[in-house]
């Protein structure tokens, strides 16, 4: 009986200290990211970069023929737009997939850890940002492409203190694939399909998986 008592004892001992822990995880760590979100994100550069692929059909590109890809700056541009057009679908679905997450758990989606959280994204990400604009501004734009995925990336690594951890991983794939990426300049969009298309997809279904 008193061994029985102990075990007992115990069991509560362990049960609250997970409590504690799963409370201190969500009041310091954003925890409502949704792997259909990265899901979505995904497939909607892929969409864009299948769009893209096409694009330069019509100018006369073929963008796996092997040669060096190198494309003149009004082209470039319409290119820009459109990944400007694909990171906006990516964060709007990002927030409603999230959003959704955080009411079906009774999560705020809005609090001190949020505002930590996109801090931690952002400064590497508008540095990034930035960065780029100046490469366009000098007409350097095989260098955008992997400075994207680099500095995305960072961002990514950055903010994993205030949320899930499997993001840090998601983080040094796009670092990788954007310094390999600076060795193989004018294959820009094949990257970023890989970066931004397929790594997010993965990413997104384990998530989902793992924290559904």
């Amino acid at each position: 009986m008193y061994f029985k008592v102990l075990f007992m004892d115990a069991k509560n001992y362990h049960e609250d200290l997970s409590h504690i822990r799963s409370m201190m995880e969500r009041s310091s760590r954003f925890i409502s990211l949704s792997g259909l979100s990265g899901v979505f994100a995904g497939l909607s550069a892929i969409a864009g970069a299948v769009y893209v692929y096409f694009r330069l059909k019509r100018e006369g590109i073929d963008y796996l023929d092997g040669d060096r890809n190198i494309f003149q700056p009004a082209l470039i541009r319409e290119l820009i737009w459109v990944a400007v057009i694909i990171l906006a679908v990516a964060i709007l679905s990002g927030y409603f997939f999230t959003a959704t997450k955080s009411r079906k758990k009774g999560l705020k989606i809005w609090d001190a850890t949020t505002r930590r959280l996109l801090v931690s994204f952002s400064v590497p990400l508008l540095t990034g940002g930035v960065f780029c604009l100046a490469l366009l501004f000098h007409h350097l734009f095989v260098w955008i492409a992997p400075a994207t995925l680099i500095f995305y990336g960072i961002a990514l690594v950055n903010a994993e203190r205030y949320t899930l951890t499997d993001v840090k991983y998601l983080g040094y794939c796009q670092i990788i694939l954007g310094l390999l990426s600076l060795f193989m300049l004018g294959w820009g969009l094949l990257f970023w399909t890989i970066g931004f298309g397929l790594l997010h997809i993965v990413y997104g279904l384990i998530m989902h998986k793992k924290y559904k």
